[in-house]
């Protein structure tokens, strides 16, 4: 966990839901049920932002929304082939791993989604659950981000790439599956996208048992297996969803 979620607001939506400024480029961006690794995904970040002169500006910062290729690459990755294989890192070990450990100090984000998809093992079959928040408001998924420079190319641009945090399951969620997005309370927002914040160890653990008793895990349709299916009616209650095989 977690490889697939879903996003079904758009980014002017998004940035009043965040309360920050827009800065995806893409306000046609429509909605997307089937977020898989190396697509590009929208992060929500906060940084010290640069004057007209290109210096930094230490004593403001700013909300916005930005666009990333999720599957985190280290930015002393030899190539970016590998980060289709970084799309989480461990909240328990990541100040640990050289790939996150600079990241979770300096490059934090929160990923919005409406919910996210997991699979149960049934005997030889997998069944897909999605979880999702008790109302309309998006869930908030921690997330690390980098940047990567392609040195054979120095034209090339910039590449980045994120990861979403996962952590223990809690309550009935470790039914469905041992790991979980480490989903991060509005109150816990500010601090965990504060820029000039290293120390979070404290936002690190897994979501209270109250903020989980809230979601709602629901049966899907196996349509969501295949990333070519990308519609509303994968988030939907399959109450057989062995009829909607892809």
């Amino acid at each position: 966990m977690c490889g697939r979620y879903a996003v079904s607001k758009d980014p002017a939506t998004l940035a009043a839901e965040f309360d920050a400024v827009d800065a995806t480029e893409q306000p046609e961006r429509g909605p997307d049920y089937n977020v898989a690794p190396t697509k590009q995904v929208v992060a929500v970040v906060q940084r010290h932002p640069r004057g007209a002169d290109g210096e930094v500006d230490q004593d403001t910062t700013e909300r916005s929304l930005r666009i990333m290729k999720w599957g985190l690459v280290p930015h002393w990755a030899k190539d970016a082939s590998g980060g289709a294989k970084m799309i989480n890192a461990r909240s328990e070990s990541a100040a640990d791993k050289p790939a996150f450990k600079k990241s979770l100090a300096t490059r934090r984000c929160l990923l919005p989604a409406d919910g996210w998809y997991e699979w149960r093992r049934d005997g030889a079959a997998k069944q897909p659950f999605f979880t999702t928040g008790p109302d309309d408001s998006s869930l908030a998924m921690a997330g690390l981000w980098t940047t990567w420079r392609d040195k054979a190319d120095p034209d090339a641009p910039v590449l980045i790439t994120c990861a979403v945090l996962t952590t223990a399951a809690v309550g009935p969620l470790a039914d469905v599956h041992d790991r979980m997005p480490l989903l991060m309370p509005r109150e816990h927002w500010a601090g965990w996208l504060d820029p000039d914040r290293s120390e979070v160890s404290e936002l690190l653990a897994p979501p209270s048992e109250e903020l989980v008793g809230a979601l709602e895990i629901r049966p899907v349709s196996q349509l969501v297996n295949s990333v070519r299916n990308n519609s509303a009616e994968l988030t939907r209650r399959a109450d057989d969803p062995g009829l909607f095989r892809a």
